[in-house]
């Protein structure tokens, strides 16, 4: 895989213009087709952008958070470099290069301008379900679980209470929503949508990586709650792990020596941004619908903090934006 050099910025990147095909945008990425060159030959690609823009209740905000696709990006290649070395042939991902030198096309200056913050990805069919792994009672699954006793039909002992660490992980499939909420559904529903033994795979393969992230955070200092993977198909069948992977837009980091279950947790993602949203909310100067206010300095810049105090704890190493 070709390493790339990244460029500190202090400038948030929102959106992107390339001289390539089939340009869409989902609240944080922008994906285009493209060719890339891989080794000695031309392979179709998606060439996937992390931008700097940050969402909260599914709305985006005004303003970004300069270098935040920088430190996704970069999470997401130390856990496929990682996912290789656990699962080798077991489990094969779409990730080719993080050099957007490598598609054709792109003058230099283009190329530069994106560095750190892209992946250069195998063409797959998307299999429509996200598979959500859950090892921690928080969030929807806490709140399901307050009304049910379960979390998604998936019955659970009494008692439990929120953030707790549950018996054993839960795989608990979503409809994928191009806006808005995804939509839990069961498993036999999935299974319905995509087939019985594909759903069977994915689940297996889902808990997997979820305990391999687990195990290795723990040893960082760090819980993964919880989680949410993709996974694409090939035209040949190959099934592929796809998007992002185990990055902080995706899943639950807690710190674990600050941990106390019975408790919302502190974490390793946005909750500056909706903290301060939250504030807006119940104040009403905002409701919650687009477009999203400016965030002021102070929450872009703990913001970035989170998320770069996350990246050193996981891989080791400093991220310089």
């Amino acid at each position: 895989m070709t390493e790339s050099t990244i460029t500190p910025t202090n400038q948030a990147i929102m959106t992107t213009n390339l001289p390539l095909a089939g340009r869409r945008q989902g609240k944080v990425r922008d994906i285009y087709e493209c060719q890339a060159l891989t080794g000695d030959q031309t392979t179709e690609c998606l060439l996937i952008i992390a931008s700097d823009r940050i969402s909260a209740f599914d709305v985006v905000m005004t303003n970004g958070v300069p270098g935040k696709g920088i430190v996704l990006t970069q999470i997401s290649k130390f856990w496929f470099d990682r996912i290789h070395q656990e699962f080798g042939n077991r489990l094969q991902h779409h990730l080719i290069s993080t050099n957007a030198s490598d598609v054709q096309g792109l003058s230099q200056e283009q190329a530069q301008s994106l560095s750190g913050r892209v992946m250069v990805g195998r063409k797959t069919k998307v299999v429509p379900i996200e598979c959500v792994v859950r090892g921690y009672l928080a969030g929807s699954g806490w709140r399901d679980y307050q009304k049910t006793s379960a979390v998604c039909g998936i019955k659970l002992p009494s008692g439990l209470t929120q953030c707790q660490k549950l018996p054993e992980p839960l795989f608990t499939p979503a409809t994928k929503a191009d806006e808005g909420h995804d939509e839990n559904i069961s498993f036999e529903k999935a299974c319905e949508l995509v087939g019985k033994d594909l759903m069977a795979t994915l689940r297996d393969l889902s808990i997997q990586i979820y305990q391999m992230g687990h195990d290795y955070a723990a040893s960082r200092g760090i819980i993964l709650a919880d989680t949410k993977f993709e996974f694409g198909l090939t035209d040949d069948g190959q099934l592929l792990l796809i998007d992002e992977v185990l990055t902080m837009d995706s899943s639950r980091f807690w710190p674990a020596d600050k941990y106390e279950s019975g408790r919302d947790q502190e974490s390793y993602d946005k909750e500056y941004v909706r903290s301060y949203l939250s504030g807006l909310v119940d104040a009403g100067q905002w409701d919650k619908t687009p477009p999203g206010p400016a965030l002021p300095e102070d929450v872009i810049r703990n913001t970035l903090a989170k998320y770069q105090s996350a990246y050193q704890a996981l891989v080791g190493t400093n991220i310089e934006l």
